[in-house]
């Protein structure tokens, strides 16, 4: 192997150069058409769940607490739903809203209900403000920072630490009444895998923003998503906001895309009750009620979280091989030459990358042309725009082993050469 690229003599250095652009080129005549671009289950993952779509057959089987899922009604979603979701958070049933397959539909739909009406402790909805700022920690998930920008919300970035955001910063910022809230992926984040610390979690619930109506985004999108090592409990922020005397702060989301089918899972809002009558009234005008016959298939199908857990220890057993080959790939192949660092998660979907600076653009721009498509650079910071141009998210959870062997090759091979190409500079 290789010593560290920094030390090399420049014949060394060019000599190394050869051999990986070599290798390169023999990687672009393969046809490889790879996709590691976003935390999609894989084949064996839909297959494993698949018989959830057999759990409904009778017309008896259709209801529910006396309720008939077949028809209208139930906008905040179906009593045993809110029951199995207020097991796996550790909430309350009437603190949740259960809605359709995607998380993220419920986290626009805050937002955007905010910039119209407003929230609960709102003085005017957020389009009447001057200005609107929203904490982005980060690398985080490109899909809230776009939600946000969407909105025209000034995006601010704070960085993720060891135990998750940087607190003593979130503290000093919420002193601006201007700053309405933040985003958080409290557990396994994305992309780093990072759980925050009890005391993290703690600060958070006690916050004493200026704003009346901050609202912290907690998206516990992976709340029973371990796929090494046995389950991680986890405080119920709920619990911890109404202790810290900010009972409405808070709105938490998950869903089962991960869990079932992507495409066609159930989700959840969490927050207190009386933020859950607030959104409800809104609500009521947009939707009588989301799909209430796939909600019953989850919940006959999940049961309660010892169910849900034991069925996420068999998706573990499918995906643990897949990181442990990235791994695998990232210590044998980039750690001995000092060009990059990356996180070692027990859960989630990702592995975070960070190449020395200024190499991740060029490094994902070879992966395109030899055929692997990853996560575009830029897209863990808000506005696209990594400051040190280093973040790369590898997701890989998609591909099978076999094809996910190639793609590292490419990876590994891109990066190195990369890393020459700026040396050569």
């Amino acid at each position: 192997m290789c010593a560290a690229y920094h030390t090399l003599a420049p014949q060394d250095r060019q000599a190394e150069y050869q051999k990986v652009q070599a290798h390169f080129e023999d990687l672009k005549t393969r046809g490889l058409k790879l996709n590691m671009a976003r935390g999609k289950p894989g084949k064996a993952q839909l297959d494993l769940v698949s018989d959830i779509l057999t759990v409904l057959v009778n017309p008896a089987d259709c209801v529910s607490d006396g309720i008939d899922v077949r028809n209208y009604g139930e906008l905040t979603g179906i009593p045993a739903a809110k029951r199995l979701f207020a097991d796996i958070l550790g909430c309350k049933s009437e603190e949740c809203i259960i809605g359709g397959n995607s998380s993220l539909t419920l986290m626009y739909d805050t937002i955007s209900k905010a910039y119209t009406h407003g929230l609960l402790h709102s003085e005017k909805p957020w389009c009447q403000l001057d200005k609107v700022k929203f904490l982005c920690p980060a690398p985080g998930y490109d899909r809230h920072f776009k939600v946000t920008e969407s909105f025209g919300a000034e995006m601010i970035v704070v960085p993720m630490t060891p135990t998750g955001p940087d607190m003593d910063l979130v503290e000093e910022l919420v002193r601006d009444p201007a700053v309405k809230g933040m985003w958080c992926v409290p557990k396994y984040s994305n992309p780093d895998g990072i759980i925050y610390s009890d005391e993290t979690i703690r600060r958070i619930a006690a916050l004493k923003p200026a704003a009346p109506d901050f609202t912290v985004m907690w998206d516990n999108a992976y709340c029973v998503h371990e796929f090494d090592g046995p389950f991680v409990p986890f405080a119920d922020i709920l619990t911890l906001c109404r202790e810290a005397g900010n009972p409405d702060m808070v709105y938490e989301y998950a869903s089962t895309s991960k869990i079932t089918f992507p495409g066609a899972g159930i989700s959840v809002m969490a927050s207190s009750v009386d933020n859950v009558a607030y959104m409800e009234k809104l609500m009521t005008v947009q939707t009588i009620s989301y799909d209430k016959v796939n909600q019953l298939r989850h919940v006959a199908y999940l049961k309660d979280k010892e169910h849900t857990l034991a069925l996420m220890q068999r998706h573990a057993e499918i995906l643990r091989p897949k990181f442990q080959c990235v791994l695998r790939w990232l210590d044998s192949e980039i750690a001995p030459l000092e060009i990059a660092s990356w996180q070692r998660p027990k859960g989630g979907y990702f592995v975070s990358v960070n190449t020395k600076p200024g190499l991740a653009k060029r490094t994902l721009a070879l992966c395109k042309e030899a055929g692997v498509v990853m996560t575009g650079a830029g897209a863990t910071f808000p506005y696209g725009k990594d400051p040190q141009n280093s973040n790369i998210r590898i997701a890989p959870s998609l591909p099978p082993v076999e094809e996910l062997e190639q793609a590292m090759d490419v990876f590994c091979t891109c990066l190195k050469l990369a890393a020459l190409e700026q040396l050569a500079q």
